[in-house]
């Protein structure tokens, strides 16, 4: 007979997660609070226009396409992907031209030199030395879990450890090799993917730009959640079952050992629980049991730093942006010292970086015949943070500026009088729609403190059979990481019942 394991939650790394117990002989169970799939990797349709919610960039493509590969199927049947060149258009509004950003190493050397010569050497020489401290975080601690403290405590992994250099932070690694703010920009701004600071985040995160130049960045057919919906057809076809409109009251526990979960007041037994609810919610509200908190106790949750939130509009166009070439855009406001400074000090910011995200480009589906829609993405402080309020005064301040700066960019100069339909989202939303706690959009900061062995791990520390997978978990946020997440929370599953040992490749 099968072993029952219930999941907590279907965004990406739940999928990934059921997906992959379902595909080992288990019979698995998903409880979604929510009516669709995905979590943040949720969809806004609205007026016959069509938006992701949450992640839009797609990098590191063989981590989406691994989870089918696993179960034996053709990714391309799933989540048809094309590569995008240029990635992106950067803009800047003290009046430098925009520029179009290739992962084609010579057409990008082309764009630095344009800039600065002595800047490009620099380029080249921040790639050598991040590629380095990648490829030892990919091998020795972004796929592992650390379950003892012995895993990380011993030498060869203290010396792995050093040549990641972590006690730099990426703005000051970065400003080693670059000296042009604008270039220091379009690299250094990036780790707020996984909301962090540069100024305080590691120096390893400046890895994430460099996997989009080496790399590359990808779009799926028909936006991100394209992804979320692939994964719970997957997850049917071996046989799961997902529960949508389930809200999660608690996880059961008896006699140290989680026995199932509670949903609108009924209990479902199960063999083993594993939560996709972002990993502080679960401590504080699910997991009641004083002792299987272990030492995440509410006080320990309210003390831990979180990661910045997103304020995201989106836009239903009268028309199609013909002359604007690209699907995903960056504007650069003058000051991004204080920008970063004012997100992460929670004052209401005056002025602002942001991102937008025309998916239309790529899919005309996603928008009526003949319309683009318009994502809008302005990284803001997390709510504990925030020393203003989220009422309808911030929000109209902030699509203001917004849209103002929009104007300034060619192909945008008439965007406040295009609108036929928007809706937004703050960080209260994502408090109350997908209990991000302190509205977190990315979970937990990925400070020094709070990374690889020192983050929450997969497997529960003081409750057996219980199991966490997600951004606020190791190792980290951002989807392919997530991925990874789910992986190792699986193969930590698996090791305690059947006794099999991690296996890097699968």
């Amino acid at each position: 007979m099968r072993k029952q394991v219930n999941v907590i939650g279907a965004g990406v790394a739940g999928l990934a997660s059921a997906i992959r117990l379902q595909h080992a002989g288990y019979q698995v169970d998903v409880y979604e609070k929510e009516s669709m799939p995905g979590g943040k990797m949720h969809r806004i349709e609205q007026d016959g226009y069509q938006f992701d919610l949450g992640p839009t960039i797609v990098m590191m493509p063989e981590l989406y396409r691994k989870i089918f590969k696993l179960c034996g199927r053709d990714p391309d049947d799933y989540i048809p992907m094309e590569k995008l060149d240029p990635m992106y258009r950067v803009h800047f509004q003290d009046g430098t031209p925009s520029m179009a950003i290739s992962s084609d190493l010579t057409d990008l050397m082309a764009t630095i030199e344009s800039i600065s010569e002595e800047d490009a050497e620099g380029f080249l020489a921040y790639l050598q030395e991040i590629y380095k401290r990648f490829t030892v975080a990919k091998n020795y601690f972004i796929q592992r879990p650390f379950r003892r403290s012995r895993d990380f405590f011993n030498p060869f992994m203290l010396k792995q450890a050093m040549k990641l250099k972590t006690l730099d932070n990426a703005d000051h690694f970065l400003s080693r090799y670059i000296q042009d703010e604008r270039l220091k920009q379009m690299i250094s701004f990036q780790t707020l993917y996984i909301g962090v600071s540069p100024y305080n985040g590691p120096s390893l995160y400046s890895m994430i730009p460099m996997i989009e130049f080496l790399y590359g960045v990808w779009f799926i057919k028909g936006g991100m959640h394209t992804m979320a919906t692939a994964m719970e057809r997957l997850f049917r076809e071996l046989g799961g079952e997902i529960h949508y409109n389930a809200q999660v009251e608690e996880i059961s526990i008896e006699n140290g050992r989680a026995d199932g979960i509670y949903v609108d007041g009924r209990k479902e037994s199960a063999d083993f629980v594993m939560c996709n609810a972002d990993f502080p919610f679960a401590m504080k509200h699910l997991v009641q049991d004083s002792k299987a908190k272990g030492k995440y106790t509410d006080k320990k949750i309210d003390r831990m730093k979180y990661s910045c939130s997103c304020f995201l509009l989106y836009l239903g166009m009268d028309r199609k942006y013909d002359e604007v070439d690209q699907v995903h855009h960056f504007v650069f406001n003058d000051d991004l010292d204080k920008n970063l400074h004012d997100i992460f000090e929670g004052n209401k910011l005056e002025s602002a970086s942001f991102y937008v995200y025309i998916g239309s480009k790529a899919d005309a589906s996603m928008a009526p015949e003949g319309k683009d829609g318009l994502y809008i993405l302005m990284p803001v402080s997390d709510l504990s943070t925030a020393k203003y309020a989220w009422d309808e005064e911030t929000i109209q301040d902030y699509r203001r500026y917004i849209l103002e700066s929009l104007k300034t960019i060619k192909g945008f100069e008439n965007v406040d009088e295009e609108i036929v339909t928007e809706t937004y989202m703050t960080p209260k939303d994502f408090e109350s729609k997908f209990n991000a706690y302190n509205g977190a959009a990315f979970g937990l900061q990925p400070t020094l403190s709070q990374s690889n062995h020192l983050r929450p791990q997969s497997k529960a520390t003081h409750c057996e059979n219980l199991y966490f997978t997600g951004s606020s978990t190791h190792p980290g946020a951002g989807v392919p990481i997530v991925l990874l997440s789910a992986r190792i929370a699986v193969q930590e599953l698996l090791y305690d019942d059947q006794g099999l040992m991690f296996d890097y490749g699968s």
